[in-house]
């Protein structure tokens, strides 16, 4: 039996144990929220987004779930700048091109600001005129920063991105920082 451990990792938080020397107590780090020994992350998540990270003590299990072979969908609330239209949704739905090669389709959908959603510290940038819409994607497959790419390909440049699903795996009610441990 495996032990996999569900966190919500907050925004400015990297994903990893320890800093570079040369920031050395200046950011947070995996270790300022979680202490139990010999676990790893499985997969990553930008300093800048926020959401579900997978940690697990089982070398095996780490692999398979951040392995891009075993293709675990992973599913995004997305705030992007601007009234998201259905063409941009489409866009994504189908594939977009980045310069890295073309996307594989996605799920996407535009959705209303979750009630749920806690405050982001700190806020994301405001622009009187411009609104702001909100998109569950789910992608399977990890370009790096894909998602953000994705969204600014389609012209809605991503402000504030949680992860809510790894899998099976899903973030449910857990807040910022919080984690819960489950035997698999």
């Amino acid at each position: 039996m495996s032990q996999i451990l569900l966190f919500n990792k907050p925004f400015n938080v990297l994903c990893q144990f320890t800093d570079e020397p040369e920031f050395k107590g200046q950011r947070e780090t995996l270790a300022d929220y979680i202490q139990l020994p010999n676990f790893y992350a499985a997969g990553r998540l930008d300093r800048d987004s926020e959401g579900l990270l997978l940690l697990t003590d089982d070398g095996k299990l780490q692999h398979k779930i951040a392995d891009p072979q075993h293709k675990q969908p992973k599913t995004y609330l997305v705030q992007v700048e601007g009234e998201l239209n259905a063409q941009a949704v489409g866009q994504l739905q189908k594939g977009v091109t980045l310069k890295d090669g073309l996307t594989r389709p996605a799920k996407a959908r535009k959705v209303n600001e979750p009630k749920w959603i806690w405050e982001r510290n700190p806020p994301i940038r405001q622009r009187q005129s411009i609104p702001t819409s909100w998109l569950e994607l789910t992608i399977t497959e990890g370009k790096n920063r894909q998602v953000r790419r994705m969204t600014a390909a389609v012209g809605f440049p991503t402000l504030r991105l949680i992860r809510i699903q790894i899998g099976e795996f899903k973030l449910g009610n857990l807040q910022p920082g919080e984690s819960v441990l489950q035997t698999i």
